[in-house]
């Protein structure tokens, strides 16, 4: 009988207790007003027809939304260019993808992945109950290394996620070479194309995500309404694949797991007038990513090639007393201690301010 919560010890899963923490991008405070380039968000407020959506479904709270979204996914369904059964939705990409590793990882599979890349990929890789392969990136480029990736596949191989542009470095990956790789990788390991920044990509040689997956079974393509679309706070993605994979994604899913108002922010979104109006954001983001980088090449840097939207500096030991200089700037940066930094792209002035930072840290 327990005497005192002292006594009370229920322990953790393993493969829990050692999870790496996902960490954040840093939050300016509340006496301390900073440029927020730390997460890769869209700098711009939500579109007024977005606002008012989420005004009238706000009203609406005390009703459960449509468990599977089916009127939010038929029309991703449309944006894409795909039939509705392809399509399932979740709590933002990084949701889904826990999803997709409970629907088709065992205990002891193996699911392999470049590193450094999302660091929420560890995460749901040990939660899943897998084990995780990680691929070193090519030295220099920050760009995967496919063919790598490709000779990592064993015969326990489940899952192998494809991360492009690569998050943190910035790369897109070519449509040759992941052709290449997907005639070495087994029909029966599930190739998950993660495009979250997919609308900022330039890159002529890019692959077509709905091309590569109309013609590779095995492909699912994870994508999110967080970046370009501005509904980071309100968590929306979606995956396009096979309808047996969407059915057993979705068989695993939280219930309920897209909220009202979020489903009524992406049919608006979603809306022909609001597309015209983002792209229109979007293309100004892009123009400041070349703006930023032309200024940081001029600056002396030699950086990753970027389609998404953030700059990728690989400072190594240096990393952490940088962000540090940073933020003494009013502007906060994503560290990755011991290997980089990640700059977002924000609005010009935001820009402006981080150029005069890295500027300084190129006198160091």
């Amino acid at each position: 009988m327990l005497t005192s919560v002292e006594e009370a010890f229920v322990p953790l899963r393993p493969a829990v207790s050692a999870l790496p923490s996902y960490v954040p991008g840093a939050r300016a405070g509340s006496s301390a007003p900073a440029w927020k380039l730390s997460s890769n968000e869209n700098p711009y407020a939500p579109l007024p027809s977005v606002q008012a959506a989420i005004t009238r479904a706000a009203a609406e709270v005390n009703r459960y939304p449509d468990i599977y979204a089916d009127e939010l996914v038929g029309r991703l369904a449309a944006h894409s260019g795909v039939a509705a059964e392809n399509v399932v939705v979740g709590n933002g990409s990084v949701a889904l993808l826990s999803h997709i590793l409970n629907a088709v990882v065992d205990h002891g599979d193996e699911i392999v992945f470049p590193w450094r890349s999302f660091e929420a990929y560890p995460i749901a890789a040990a939660v899943s109950g897998g084990t995780t392969v990680t691929v070193p990136l090519e030295e220099g480029t920050g760009r995967l290394d496919l063919p790598a990736m490709a000779a990592a596949i064993t015969p326990r191989t489940r899952v192998v996620l494809v991360c492009t542009p690569n998050n943190p470095t910035g790369p897109a990956v070519h449509v040759g070479e992941l052709e290449t790789f997907l005639a070495a990788v087994p029909k029966n390991v599930l190739v998950v194309l993660d495009e979250a920044y997919l609308e900022f990509v330039r890159d002529p040689e890019a692959p077509n995500g709905i091309d590569i997956y109309t013609r590779y079974s095995n492909v699912l393509l994870l994508r999110t309404l967080s970046k370009a679309h501005g509904l980071a706070g309100l968590r929306i993605g979606y995956a396009i694949a096979e309808p047996r994979l969407t059915a057993g994604i979705r068989s695993v899913s939280t219930p309920f797991g897209v909220s009202l108002v979020a489903q009524a922010a992406a049919l608006a979104t979603l809306e022909p007038e609001a597309q015209s109006q983002l792209k229109e954001r979007v293309e100004a983001l892009v123009g400041e990513r070349t703006r930023v980088v032309e200024g940081l090449r001029d600056q002396g840097w030699v950086l990753p090639e970027t389609h998404a939207n953030f700059v990728w500096f690989d400072l190594g030991e240096a990393t952490m007393e940088r962000a540090a200089e940073a933020k003494d700037a009013g502007v906060l940066v994503r560290p990755f201690a011991g290997h980089g930094i990640r700059v977002s792209i924000g609005d010009p002035d935001a820009n402006d301010a981080f150029l005069a930072v890295a500027s300084a840290w190129r006198q160091r």
